[in-house]
């Protein structure tokens, strides 16, 4: 193919499918805060960074490994994200969603400026623990365990959130508090509580897409500045709000991109954001979104 070999084109698959699998998890988030709550997150990357945080200060503080980061992590995150929401951005909920943007702009800065004036800019190591150290030679690629346990436990979270949100009693009360949250509370429904709850649940999954970059990606206060801008891509291009949307098109975007590098380098970095163009003009809901 064009003198590409198997080893070359699997390897960028596999790239593809680990980035893809971040892409998913933190666009589900996203699509889970602004499709349930109508709110812009623009300190979503901020929280992806604070998990990966608290899982290095969780091992050099506390001697607190990998295994329990990936519980407590996205636990303390969702904490913060709950405290967040009920402080500051609850006073926003009947006004226009720039307002949250803004506020959550500005969350994002400060959350950035003061992890760098503690920790300095340079990345902070964090390892693979021992149990997914090494890989399998698979004869076309050399598969590391680490990375096959990143795409498998992201598959699982997206797709059992996705089944939450549209198969449960718990998701119609969400989708019905997106419709109609006067009619809910009086089904004896706490909606505020729910409200907070939810964008906890999408906080906590930014903050276990953190822990899992932790081992992989260098952590810095800058992790998630890069990321956020991608994520935003991929939940348009899936459909604002839209749960199913952001998985399929964080895994598919994360594949195009990696393919990308084989065939044309140089666009690599930008195909995610021509793809958003092509969606957005032939369909401005996005692949999976309602007008």
């Amino acid at each position: 193919m064009f003198g590409i070999s198997a080893q070359v084109l699997s390897g960028q698959l596999l790239i593809g499918l680990i980035n893809g699998s971040f892409y998913a998890l933190m666009s589900l988030g996203l699509a889970i805060i602004f499709g349930l709550l109508h709110i812009i997150n623009f300190a979503h990357g901020a929280i992806y960074m604070l998990g990966a945080m608290c899982a290095w200060l969780l091992l050099a503080h506390l001697g607190i490994g990998y295994w329990w980061a990936l519980l407590l992590s996205p636990l303390i995150v969702g904490a913060f994200g709950m405290v967040l929401d009920r402080l500051l951005i609850s006073r926003l909920r009947n006004l226009d969603p720039i307002y949250g943007l803004l506020l959550t702009f500005g969350i994002a800065l400060m959350m950035q400026s003061l992890f760098q004036g503690l920790f300095g800019s340079s990345g902070l190591p964090y390892g693979i623990p021992a149990e997914l150290r090494g890989g399998w030679n698979l004869g076309f690629v050399f598969l590391p365990k680490y990375r096959a346990w990143i795409i498998v436990v992201s598959i699982l979270i997206c797709f059992s959130v996705w089944y939450a949100i549209e198969k449960t009693r718990l998701g119609s009360y969400l989708r019905a508090t997106n419709e109609d949250p006067d009619l809910v509370s009086a089904f004896g429904v706490n909606v505020p509580m729910l409200v907070t709850l939810t964008f906890g649940a999408g906080a906590a999954l930014a903050g276990f897409a953190g822990v899992l970059a932790g081992p992989i990606y260098t952590i810095s206060p800058q992790m998630g500045v890069e990321m956020l801008s991608v994520v935003f891509a991929v939940v348009v291009i899936g459909g604002m709000g839209s749960i199913l949307g952001s998985i399929i098109s964080g895994f598919s975007l994360g594949i195009l991109e990696g393919l990308t590098k084989i065939f044309y380098p140089e666009a690599s970095s930008v195909v995610i954001f021509v793809a958003m163009i092509v969606v957005i003009t032939i369909r401005p809901s996005g692949l999976l979104g309602k007008y």
